[in-house]
């Protein structure tokens, strides 16, 4: 006898929706499966394939209260249990394994009504806690606290979703999730799963087509590429970094010295990937280097989780996972907990400008676009061939602010370097006429991300106070740097590409053509207090065939380490944070390798090791020098003392801090002659001390100088009322301040 003829009528599925379950097409399972109320008790449904028969047993005594009817043969049970008895599922595979379960369909709603109005608001700036896979203890409809997983993703047009797993055999006709309507998230509370296991969500489209086993969108952690499954984890780490948290905004002010060493995690040491092992031996490594290097920031090239390495990041699908090919997330956590002990802050480059196509990921994620525009010529990047976020659509843009604030506040990160922003700023970008769309007022900008970039710029204030945004953005967008409130993007910092454009190609140029480009040197001051810049000289600069930075130098070999040399002490002299990119501190010759890892080798050469120790001179006086620093963002810190001298190849400014105190002069000799009694005006009298001499013999230099020192003894000159008489270095730049500021 089977239920359909035992039971009442009043507990009797239709059979149609029974078939419908077991064909893994039903949308609400749990008005099929577990407890449901009858005359006299309750009947509790299972489906359990592979079972040989199942009994249904007292939580408090484990004794049996029903043995389980088998409804059908694919394995749909059922039995009538008391209404107020706890209960679990005793199955038995009849191969001589018996387990004890709980009963997934016996827990009521876990989302909160809060969060299910903030998930479909698109506001919900923690969804990475609320959507993805979350191990708790949640009380069943009997009150009994149970152990497990919630499950939740958002899957708005799909039919049917069910977690697949390690625990289920990857078999998505077993755990099919309920549907929160009022959101699109499909949610499950999955008894006995945690941390450790394996998990994918099966989904039926709209259509009713079975689609690719998908990642979680908001896992916390995903296998090792090529593998693409996500992993559940529970992110508890032990920090111990308070005080830097408490004042990691005067760390990163418009005014502090920020110095930024770039780098790609997995290709860092030797031998690349193969080589480093995880966070901690990172950390091991490279957290000494960096103190003793005097850089005050590490940016991390997209260490979210991406499945091509060869990427170096920049197509993430893992927008809250850390990289598995360094460990799990925990490790990360402690790289930046460690690097905060040591003094040092951590930006990570973040992407919500695009995705991949992997079909594990985002695209057409429920069987529709919903991450993506639906129309290519919105979004499809054709330069990449990627997908683009619709950031217009609240939820997308809710995921990715939600990202952002994730690792800012999960993960103590300090800021942002938000990629490719000019891609997101104009919809016809990269794009020729007839492929893309206007605005809705006919115009090329695009007005969603504008707002999305602006709205996170809130967000990080006020949930991630002292943390920073920082955009690559390489056009001439008015008020990248001006608050959002003021009609800006509100980002903290820029990059100036224009400047490290300008400049490069000047210092490429052989020294007697560079006085018919002096003015790309120059040109950067035009604007160089219009926003608040970081002056950049990233990956992007050493690969692709543009080869290495001392690859880039012009002149024998000597004269092409000092071209590097001064063009390092022009860098740092000048308005703007500083960033270089590893294997540049020391002169690389090779262009960079994802694959390889660094030519730590080239450090046994004097001229490399010059290099390298020029790097950390030029990052101490940068932070101990006021006038290099306090007075970034502000033209009134600067001043030109030698424009316009292009025979010489000669510029000389000063650099003060607040009120002209703590003046610093800075000039520049671009050609391999050495210039004997150039004057050039001071604002003070007195000895001026040379505290750094890129020509200097411990960095590889001729050793031609002023013997550390020269008198502002002469008249006035360049509008100053002092004026020193300096030996200029071949290929070099100076840096002098009066001797109580030295």
């Amino acid at each position: 006898m089977n239920e359909l003829t035992a039971a009442s009528a009043v507990d009797t599925p239709h059979p149609a929706a029974i078939d419908s379950l077991l064909a893994a097409r039903h949308g609400d399972p749990f008005s099929l499966l577990g407890p449901h109320p009858v005359e006299g008790g309750l009947v509790v449904r299972a489906f359990l394939p592979g079972a040989a028969s199942v009994e249904v047993i007292a939580r408090a005594t484990s004794l049996t209260l029903s043995q389980m009817t088998r409804v059908r043969p694919e394995g749909l049970f059922s039995a009538r249990i008391p209404a107020d008895q706890g209960y679990r599922l005793r199955v038995d595979d009849g191969a001589g394994v018996v387990r004890v379960i709980d009963d997934p369909y016996a827990f009521g709603p876990s989302l909160g009504d809060l969060d299910v109005y903030l998930l479909a608001e698109g506001r919900h700036r923690r969804l990475g806690e609320v959507l993805g896979a979350h191990p708790m203890t949640i009380a069943d409809r009997f009150g009994d606290a149970v152990a497990g997983t919630r499950f939740a993703v958002w899957a708005p047009n799909a039919q049917r979703v069910s977690v697949v797993g390690d625990f289920n055999a990857w078999d998505g006709r077993t755990l099919p999730m309920r549907k929160r309507v009022e959101c699109g998230v499909w949610e499950l509370f999955v008894p006995g799963v945690g941390p450790g296991a394996l998990y994918k969500y099966e989904l039926v489209g709209p259509s009713g087509e079975l689609l690719p086993l998908r990642a979680d969108p908001c896992a916390w952690a995903a296998q090792k590429p090529p593998q693409t499954a996500s992993i559940v984890a529970a992110l508890t780490p032990k920090w111990s970094d308070g005080d830097w948290m408490a004042n990691r905004g005067a760390h990163q002010a418009a005014d502090a010295p920020i110095s930024i060493y770039e780098m790609h995690a997995t290709s860092w040491l030797p031998g690349g990937e193969a080589a480093t092992t995880d966070w901690d031996a990172l950390a091991d490594r490279l957290l000494p280097y960096i103190t003793e290097l005097g850089f005050t920031h590490i940016e991390l090239m997209p260490i979210m989780e991406h499945p091509f390495g060869g990427s170096w990041g920049y197509q993430p699908l893992g927008q809250f996972a850390p990289n598995s090919r360094l460990g799990p997330p925990e490790g990360f956590a402690r790289f930046v907990d460690r690097a905060h002990n040591a003094g040092i802050g951590i930006i990570l480059d973040w992407v919500p400008a695009h995705f991949p196509t992997d079909a594990h990921g985002l695209a057409r994620f429920d069987g529709t676009a919903l991450y993506e525009h639906e129309d290519p010529r919105e979004g499809f990047h054709q330069d990449w061939n990627t997908l683009i976020y619709n950031l217009g659509r609240n939820e997308v843009r809710g995921f990715m602010i939600a990202s952002a604030l994730f690792w800012l506040e999960h993960y103590h990160v300090d800021g942002l370097r938000v990629d490719a922003v000019a891609s997101m700023l104009y919809r016809d970008y990269s794009r020729k006429d007839g492929e893309w769309v206007p605005n809705r007022y006919g115009g090329r900008e695009n007005l969603e991300s504008i707002a999305f970039l602006q709205d996170l710029s809130r967000a990080v204030r006020e949930d991630a106070p002292g943390a920073v945004l920082i955009a690559e953005e390489s056009t001439a967008f008015p008020g990248v740097t001006r608050p959002a409130d003021e009609g800006g993007l509100g980002f903290d910092f820029k990059w100036n590409m224009g400047w490290m454009h300008d400049t490069l190609h000047y210092i490429e140029q052989p020294p007697i053509y560079r006085k018919w480009a002096h003015g790309e040197i120059s040109f950067g001051l035009v604007y160089a207090f219009s926003e608040r810049f970081v002056l950049p000289l990233s990956h992007d600069e050493v690969v692709y065939g543009k080869g290495s930075m001392i690859g880039k130098m012009p002149g024998d070999h000597w004269q092409r380490f000092a071209n590097l040399r001064a063009y390092y002490g022009f860098m740092w002299g000048h308005p703007g944070k500083k960033l270089l990119f590893m294997g540049g501190e020391f002169a690389q010759w090779r262009e960079w390798n994802h694959d390889a890892g660094l030519d730590w080798g080239e450090l046994d050469r004097p001229e490399h090791r010059g290099m390298q120790a020029l790097i950390g001179d030029l990052n101490a006086a940068y932070r101990a020098q006021p006038g290099l620093h306090r007075r970034d963002p502000d033209g009134a810190g600067f001043t030109w003392l030698k424009l316009h001298d292009s025979e010489a190849s000669v510029f000389a400014w000063l650099r003060r801090a607040e009120d002209g105190r703590d003046p610093v002069l800075v000039v520049c000799n671009f050609t391999p002659v050495p210039r004997h009694d150039y004057r050039i005006g001071v604002p003070l009298p007195g000895r001026w001390v040379e505290i750094l001499n890129t020509d200097a013999e411990r960095y590889g230099g001729s050793n031609v100088g002023n013997s550390g020192s020269a008198w502002a003894d002469g008249p006035g000159w360049d509008d100053q009322p002092h004026s020193l008489a300096l030996t200029l270095p071949p290929l070099a730049t100076l840096y002098l301040a009066p001797e109580r500021h030295s």
